[in-house]
């Protein structure tokens, strides 16, 4: 695999000597790396790759395709490229990111020096809802029925307390300081659907990027694993222990005291995908409103187009093991603002 755009000759001069340093051998790819390089135009286009950043991209692929380090002489001829395009040190980070081996389906996005990662979800065909032998089902979460979502990316944990106070400036979490300390890794919460679009709107303005809630179908699509789904009861794991905080395992169980409330985000064993805390810790909003399943096949449905209350899912640390299931469905007033509500991103 090789890339044969022409550059500035300067550029190409560094590009020589890397080569010459590494030898002026082809790398061969395994199957699991050509698989990763398929992605690739896919990871671009959802990331904003522009021209002027795609000579040092491309020249990252020739030094990270064989799955080999940067070594540090590598990494100053690539600053003297990364200068001469006006590229910052946190979008080197990004492109770095998207041609990584060891997390190929990885987009991570800087806003205000804060980086969050958002998971490739391939698009496929999966059952929504719950099955009529499930005991711990309710009403709303029947019938099950086939659902068929494109590709999307969606957020590798809930957005962080960090990412919001970024983002908005301030931070409304109920966990936050006093006897609960400063832990800016724990979910954000005490957020309405309403202040979610305002953050999301001030995030796009930031980053240029289109981010929204995920609808009802592709939350439950990633919760359940896509198309590696294993078919667990909760996201990742038949035991809710191993990937959930919930009301049964929260270190206390005494309002106002270390332990009680939100967790660190990624503390428990992520889903198929990579995805973490999709049962409990916080139930995230859903993009539209709540309303009523059918058992007629759909394509990438977006809810009715109007109601009283809007989706949210997943189950929080308040919350019992049942409402924890990657299934469950809550109707949230838009305007509520609870301290186990918080949102994901999806893009």
């Amino acid at each position: 695999m090789s890339f044969t755009k022409k550059y500035p000759s300067s550029h190409n001069n560094i590009f020589d000597k890397i080569r010459q340093n590494r030898g002026n051998s082809e790398p061969s790819l395994t199957t699991k790396q050509e698989d990763d390089v398929s992605l690739q135009p896919k990871l671009e286009e959802a990331a904003g790759v522009k021209d002027s950043e795609q000579e040092y991209l491309d020249a990252l692929k020739e030094l990270m395709e064989d799955g080999s380090e940067i070594t540090s002489r590598e990494r100053r001829m690539l600053d003297k490229i990364r200068h001469g395009l006006g590229i910052s040190e946190a979008r080197v980070k990004e492109l770095e990111a998207f041609v990584s081996p060891q997390s190929p389906s990885l987009l991570p996005i800087t806003a205000n020096g804060v980086t969050c990662n958002m998971v490739y979800v391939e698009g496929g065909t999966f059952q929504m809802g719950a099955s009529d032998n499930d005991s711990d089902a309710c009403n709303d979460e029947k019938p099950a029925h086939q659902v068929t979502l494109p590709s999307f990316y969606i957020g590798e944990t809930e957005v962080t307390q960090e990412l919001w106070q970024a983002v908005m400036g301030s931070n409304p979490s109920h966990f936050n300081g006093g006897s609960y300390g400063t832990n800016l890794q724990r979910p954000v919460e005490k957020v309405s659907w309403d202040d979610c679009q305002q953050f999301i709107s001030k995030l796009n303005q930031m980053t240029g990027k289109q981010f929204r809630l995920p609808t009802e179908a592709e939350w439950e699509y990633a919760a359940r694993g896509g198309n590696l789904s294993q078919g667990y009861k909760y996201s990742g794991s038949n035991n809710i222990d191993d990937v959930a905080w919930y009301w049964d395992n929260i270190p206390s169980q005494s309002s106002g005291t270390t332990g009680y409330g939100t967790q660190t985000v990624a503390t428990k064993q992520p889903n198929e995908l990579g995805i973490y805390d999709m049962s409990g810790n916080v139930c995230e909003w859903g993009s539209e409103w709540y309303g009523s399943y059918s058992s007629a096949p759909r394509t990438n449905p977006t809810g009715p187009v109007s109601g009283s209350y809007r989706v949210d899912r997943g189950g929080s640390w308040g919350f019992d093991a049942k409402r924890c299931r990657v299934s469950s469905r809550i109707a949230g007033n838009p305007d509520s603002r609870g301290m186990g509500v918080g949102l994901r991103l999806a893009l």
